[in-house]
């Protein structure tokens, strides 16, 4: 469940990243996705902009598609790209089993 707090945060997050180098990978359909180097270029309350480098053009994308793990978004630091948001946490251990 996605908290009006994870959308803020997030926000605020992408905000402080204007101009970063950032890499998006998302899904085409039909088990086709991309990965395209881009740059925040600017943030809304419920969108932001970023432009593609070899397309040299821009595109708008929500706040949710990235919480949702609609679209996955690296974030260049300056030596190698790391994940905006870390990837999901798979609880491996099994249930307990209930006590008789």
């Amino acid at each position: 469940m996605i908290c009006p707090n994870d959308i803020a945060n997030l926000k605020t997050d992408i905000n402080d990243m204007i101009g970063q180098k950032i890499i998006v990978k998302g899904s085409l359909g039909r088990s086709k996705s991309f990965e395209k180097e881009a740059t925040i270029e600017k943030t809304y309350p419920n969108i932001f902009v970023i432009k593609y480098e070899e397309e040299n053009r821009n595109v708008t994308y929500s706040y949710t598609d990235i919480l949702t793990r609609t679209v996955e978004v690296d974030v260049f630091d300056g030596t190698n790209y790391s994940p905006l948001i870390p990837p999901p946490v798979i609880n491996t251990r099994k249930p307990r089993e209930e006590l008789a």
